[in-house]
């Protein structure tokens, strides 16, 4: 008895659906081939992106980015701001033709700056970097001016190779997500300019020893 009310469950549900399945078919070929189906919307998109076709990707520009002065393989790319970080910002407030009064004002003004960079038994010097004639600006080797936001150009000069896998997506890390317009931290948003070197650390995380 029992088996005959599963058969008679099975004789009504199966045909069902299949039919339900023929059904939801027929549905969806009929909106891809009407007038108002995906496919003839996204034929008759002229847009890189229509609002009508497509789920809207970007993503709005963060504050406080400039342009790069170079391109990577996908054009053009913006890089975090330099100046709106260095708090003694602009540095000819007070490097300027003005007599000085106050005695070791340059001690008091930078003591928080620790040169780590280059050779130890000589490291480089704060004209090496920065501009001795405009401090507001930074070295070229080409001996024009570099604007403190564009500090890869500088950095660049001896970190060629770092510059080049930072260009093209290698080195450095992404601001924003994948979509949209491409913006990327500068050096100094990971490197301290005066210790760039990252100190050794153990992981936060780790992988538990094997007994």
């Amino acid at each position: 008895m029992k088996n005959l009310t599963v058969k008679k469950y099975l004789f009504y549900i199966i045909p069902f659906c299949i039919l339900q399945g023929i059904f939801v078919i027929f549905s969806a070929m009929t909106a891809f081939s009407s007038d108002q189906g995906v496919m003839a919307k996204i034929k008759k998109a002229t847009l890189k992106l229509d609002k009508a076709t497509q789920v809207e990707t970007g993503i709005p520009l963060p504050k406080n980015i400039v342009k790069a002065n170079v391109e990577y393989q996908g054009g053009t790319f913006f890089t975090e701001t330099r100046k709106r970080e260095v708090t003694r910002f602009k540095c000819s407030s007070c490097h300027n033709v003005k007599k000085v009064s106050i005695q070791n004002a340059s001690d008091m003004a930078h003591a928080d700056i620790k040169v780590v960079h280059g050779d130890k038994s000589n490291p480089l010097s704060c004209d090496t970097c920065h501009n001795k004639d405009d401090r507001d600006l930074l070295v070229s080797s080409n001996a024009g001016k570099i604007d403190l936001d564009h500090v890869y150009d500088m950095c660049g000069q001896c970190h060629f190779r770092q510059k080049k896998d930072w260009i093209g997506g290698a080195h450095g890390k992404r601001v924003t997500y994948w979509a949209g317009e491409r913006v990327v931290k500068n050096c100094t948003s990971c490197h301290n300019p005066h210790s760039p070197r990252f100190e050794k650390r153990w992981p936060k995380t780790y992988s538990v020893p094997l007994k």
